[in-house]
């Protein structure tokens, strides 16, 4: 696997701003919204992000420099899996979307001429339960819609906006400059009409020349199964509209997943505990174990260990764009009680009686920290 240093392109000694400049540069040039769905953008997009969210976290670094990537599979440094394009989407978007200034960093939005209007964002809590299936939910926005009045112009009605005289309708400027190396062109928005390319003389009196007023629009919006906190989706040109007839922006629905104190989540696996009585772990029992959607049944063999993890394949969450499901991963771990009545008394006095010594070398080390690590599932 190619080191994460060189798939960032900087040095081990590099700083966290370098870090963070060098992912920012390599996203921006692979983000899958820049190449027209190109798969082999697409896999170094998430090659990259890979590497800086490793990176990023002084934990995950120091396990990755002392160890490589097996460092990052045990439990000090939080586990470690490749993330897929949702999680790398959402990475990006968490420290370096913005939500107002996506236009800037993708050119998305023309220049010169009306300004779209800003995108929206909007988190949306999710349960478990819903993310286990997928949900549809209603949404309901302020936002900025065209005024009726003028129709989005932003001119009184009976006038209309008129090319601006100083750009002429371009909505910039370009101003030549020459110098010792040969001739430079800048361009800046035009100082008269603010890049609109147009001026109005006759502001419209309801929206002030805006071209647009508050509304309350509903969506419903079909979450897919998988996500997780952080991770978005995007409703194209389903926001608010730009001054002046400008075209509208997104809507961006961010997120949530409210934590289940049954489970702990690392993507789409799932771990749980449930508690087991000696008889249960000695004589072997079916157990009850929490899922998502409901309890199942865990076959207990006879002899088990406290502490033992059981992986029940595909019980786990739906890969978010991808197909498969993740396993649930069940610990049984020896319940004792803290108070006994006196028959419980005398009958755990005979079976300590029967049981006798623990037998020999029962304090044993070798192997323990793979034995730990296999059960963590690292």
């Amino acid at each position: 696997m190619a080191d994460f240093y060189d798939v960032l392109g900087v040095p081990r000694d590099a700083s966290d701003d370098d870090i963070k400049k060098a992912y920012r540069k390599l996203a921006m040039q692979y983000h899958p919204d820049r190449n027209g769905g190109s798969k082999e953008a697409e896999e170094r997009f998430k090659g990259i992000t890979e590497a800086y969210d490793v990176l990023r976290d002084s934990g995950k670094r120091a396990a990755y420099d002392r160890y490589g990537e097996a460092g990052l599979r045990g439990a000090a440094s939080g586990g470690f899996h490749h993330v897929d394009l949702a999680e790398a989407l959402g990475i990006f978007m968490r420290d370096f979307g913005g939500f107002g200034g996506l236009e800037d960093m993708f050119g998305g939005r023309q220049r010169g001429g009306p300004r779209a209007g800003a995108d929206i964002k909007v988190t949306v809590p999710l349960t478990l339960p819903e993310v286990a299936s997928g949900v549809d939910k209603q949404l309901t926005l302020q936002l900025l819609d065209p005024c009726e009045r003028c129709e989005g112009t932003g001119s009184e009605p009976g006038t209309k906006p008129k090319r601006c005289p100083t750009c002429s309708g371009s909505g910039e400027v370009r101003r030549a400059q020459r110098s010792f190396f040969g001739q430079f062109v800048s361009v800046a928005p035009c100082p008269t009409c603010a890049g609109q390319g147009t001026i109005i003389d006759t502001p419209c009196k309801r929206c002030k020349g805006e071209g647009r007023a508050r509304a309350e629009r509903t969506f419903s919006v079909s979450i897919p199964a998988g996500v997780a906190t952080g991770q978005y989706m995007s409703l194209r040109e389903q926001g608010s509209v730009g001054p002046q007839g400008g075209p509208r922006g997104d809507v961006l629905v961010v997120f949530e997943v409210e934590d289940d104190a049954r489970f702990e989540r690392d993507g789409a696996d799932l771990y749980t505990e449930v508690l087991v009585t000696y008889a249960q772990l000695v004589l072997g029992a079916d157990v009850d174990v929490p899922n998502v959607t409901g309890a199942i049944s865990l076959r207990v063999p006879p002899g088990t260990q406290s502490g033992q993890v059981f992986q029940l394949r595909g019980r786990g969450l739906p890969r978010v764009n991808a197909s498969g499901v993740g396993d649930l991963h069940v610990r049984v771990q020896l319940w004792t009680p803290q108070t006994v009545s006196p028959e419980h008394k005398t009958l755990l006095q005979e079976l300590q009686k029967l049981e006798g010594d623990m037998p020999a070398g029962n304090a044993r080390s070798k192997g323990l920290w793979s034995k730990m690590k296999e059960a963590l599932g690292a």
